[in-house]
């Protein structure tokens, strides 16, 4: 097994936000405080085995992964992973603007993207490269567990080259709200959470930042170290650059 702590680049919104406050009560969890959370009003009577349908979500908070769970590499610090964080998120960028919507992904509901977005593609893989290299490489026992036989011949090429089989070309930007459920179960459970979702009212979601996010031991929580707003790039400099050149 990889030493721990282990530490996770993430999506998450702004502390407080309606975001933030939807994801963290029904998941019964506050990766930014580390306290659980009673579930919203209602939620156990509609659905009384809850609990259990968030048991998996919960330990990692409300989140998108950008770089997926990790071991620092020997040598390497959290000093030195919380400043390589702060430069990534001081570069200037183009920052993906989204529409957020409840779906069904791989047999578990999240919050995802309606539309396939280059921007948050391309800010996910610059997290996996810019990152990389305070990295662990994987134990045998770490990668066993990703079941190699189940994934693509890509996917076990990201596994092996980055550590993580959903990268790249097989990013698909999630926020989890519950774990893998059966077939049946899942429209209705859909269906009330897209129901809560509408009531937030939220139509559009930029990826604007990220959070470091540590779990001491395998039993524990993640929990939010630091988190940093990107920095939006200035298209009216690059536009006066070229009208210079």
């Amino acid at each position: 097994m990889a030493p721990f702590p282990r530490y996770a680049i993430y999506y998450v919104s702004a502390p407080g936000t309606d975001l933030d406050r939807f994801g963290a009560q029904l998941l019964g969890y506050d990766a930014f405080s580390g306290e659980d959370l009673p579930f919203p009003d209602g939620i156990m009577q509609m659905t009384p085995d809850w609990h259990d349908l968030t048991r998996d979500p919960r330990k990692y908070g409300f989140h998108a992964t950008l770089k997926a769970p990790l071991s620092l590499a020997h040598g390497k610090t959290e000093g030195e992973l919380l400043a390589a964080c702060e430069k990534f998120a001081d570069a200037s960028r183009p920052i993906p603007v989204i529409t957020p919507v409840v779906e069904s992904i791989s047999g578990f509901i999240a919050v995802v993207s309606a539309e396939p977005s280059a921007a948050l593609e391309r800010l996910a893989a610059d997290c996996v490269r810019e990152f990389d290299s305070l990295r662990a490489p994987l134990t045998s026992g770490d990668r066993a567990r990703r079941n190699p036989s189940a994934l693509t011949p890509r996917q076990c090429e990201h596994l092996d080259r980055w550590g993580y089989p959903y990268v790249m070309a097989d990013f698909r930007f999630h926020m989890t709200l519950t774990g893998r459920l059966a077939a049946e179960r899942r429209e209705p459970v859909m269906m009330m959470l897209r129901n809560r979702f509408s009531a937030v009212g939220l139509k559009t979601l930029a990826i604007d930042r990220i959070a470091l996010c540590r779990q001491e031991r395998p039993d524990s929580p993640f929990r939010i170290v630091n988190h940093w707003k990107l920095r939006i790039e200035d298209t009216s400099d690059k536009k006066r650059h070229r009208n210079y050149r």
